[in-house]
């Protein structure tokens, strides 16, 4: 069976015939098949929608801290099966820590630990600080032994660190391979539905930056959150990117403090903290994540090549960022091809949203021409091939939040009614202008032949 996507082979392949990778397909026993379960919702047969009751009991549950309600939609759902994964040391189990804690202020949680022994995660706990007098810790890999201690009392959350390394001693396979992976996920699932228990499910993620193992174990769970962010830096993101029960895209920002994890609640004031002042290469954005306005600020340098030009991006995808130095030469009239141009989003914070698109554009130009961008301007635009600029949705909301932290104008397509000034762009050619004489320089177009 392969590892990475879950597809089956009669014989061993060096190739997997599923999704192409290279060794990964390793031999595991085919543990004979067990008497069908019952339902765990207990249904007999299809059911009329108006008659399904709403129980009051299900209602959303704070875990105590805002920024994760925030991604789960509001609160946790009494039976969600939550899977949350991340980079090695990023923070999980600590977030994860954080949050049975204060939930124990209200209720017994369970925190089972398959990694640490009961007295490190003490030792954690004690670090973090908080009540922990109704927390419960339960060390080991059984799986039999998780589901005995579910069912020993009403819990109010339980949280599983980590799903790979819990199995299931019936299985011949090893602790997290596709048998054991699918198999303790499916059996935690039935018990937090039929039970009506929250339960987290921590996992690992491979080389490639997705949660391991095969990709049935994220269909079959309700929530899937990604902790992001570079180690070296202060900020940490939370993002939804499955939710049976809210918006997907949702993110939530903390800052790492020796007391653990901290919620940001004010990013865009946060990220911005540290701009310098009339800098060139230097924009402000208005982002839109999940539900969230915010404001990043993106830099660009642009020096001369040595030798084969250097694209160096980070916070933004590259493919995007190619497209942006395209439509600057193509369009802005920018002769970035024997240039080294290097594009980032500070704060580590990795950016979504195609908005971004202008401010990249003009940073690059800023950082080119040697002109800064006034520190009072807020841009949001995505640039099309043709060298439009194309709205953002929920301009609003983005020029609103904008306001608050002091920008003074907004280049933006936009021209309705706005809480700042806004000087509407519609061509990448106008955001250039805007900056000037020394922003427009080379703004003639190339050549009809001089299309490389």
């Amino acid at each position: 069976m392969c590892q990475a996507c879950g597809s089956s082979s009669p014989r061993w392949m060096g190739r997997c015939p599923g999704c192409d990778s290279f060794n990964t397909m390793i031999e595991e026993t085919i543990a004979a098949e067990r008497p069908r379960a019952a339902s765990a919702s207990g249904s007999t047969g299809p059911v009329r929608l108006e008659s399904v009751q709403r129980d009051a009991a299900l209602e959303r549950v704070s875990t105590g801290i805002i920024e994760v309600d925030r991604v789960l939609g509001g609160g946790l759902v009494p039976g969600a099966l939550i899977l949350l994964g991340g980079d090695p040391g990023i923070g999980k189990s600590t977030l994860m820590l954080q949050v049975a804690t204060l939930m124990s202020r209200d209720g017994p949680v369970l925190y089972a630990t398959a990694e640490e022994s009961a007295l490190q995660t003490r030792l954690r706990a004690e670090r973090l600080g908080g009540n922990t007098h109704d927390l419960y810790l339960l060390d080991g890999t059984d799986l039999t032994a998780y589901e005995e201690a579910l069912a020993s009392r009403p819990w109010r959350a339980v949280v599983v660190d980590s799903l790979q390394t819990v199995s299931d001693p019936d299985l011949e396979s090893a602790p997290g391979s596709v048998s054991q992976v699918r198999e303790v996920a499916a059996r935690l699932m039935r018990v937090a539905k039929s039970a009506s228990i929250p339960i987290f499910l921590i996992g690992h993620v491979n080389k490639e930056g997705s949660i391991a193992g095969p990709r049935v174990v994220e269909h079959l769970v309700d929530v899937v959150l990604m902790f992001e962010g570079d180690r070296q830096h202060l900020f940490r993101m939370l993002r939804g990117v499955k939710n049976r029960f809210g918006p997907t895209n949702e993110l939530g920002l903390f800052h790492m403090a020796h007391e653990g994890l901290v919620a940001v609640e004010d990013p865009s004031r946060a990220l911005l903290a540290e701009r310098p002042r009339g800098a060139p290469g230097s924009a402000v954005a208005a982002v839109l994540e999940g539900s969230r306005p915010m404001l990043v600020e993106v830099q660009a340098l642009v020096s001369r090549a040595s030798g084969i030009p250097r694209r160096v991006v980070t916070g933004i995808d590259s493919a995007q960022a190619a497209l942006v130095l395209a439509v600057l030469e193509r369009h802005g009239g920018q002769r970035l091809h024997d240039k080294d141009v290097y594009i980032k989003v500070t704060g580590g914070v990795e950016v979504e949203d195609p908005a971004v698109d202008l401010a990249c554009a003009l940073a690059v130009v800023s950082s080119r021409t040697g002109v800064p961008i006034p520190d009072d301007w807020v841009l949001a635009g995505e640039l099309g091939l043709t060298g439009e600029v194309r709205r953002a949705p929920r301009m609003a909301e983005r020029l609103r939040e904008a306001a608050q932290l002091g920008a003074g104008r907004a280049l933006v397509p936009f021209s309705g009614k706005a809480p700042l000034a806004v000087l509407p762009v519609w061509r990448i050619g106008d955001a250039i202008r805007a900056l000037g004489p020394g922003g427009s320089k080379g703004m003639e177009e190339p050549a009809d032949d001089d299309t490389s």
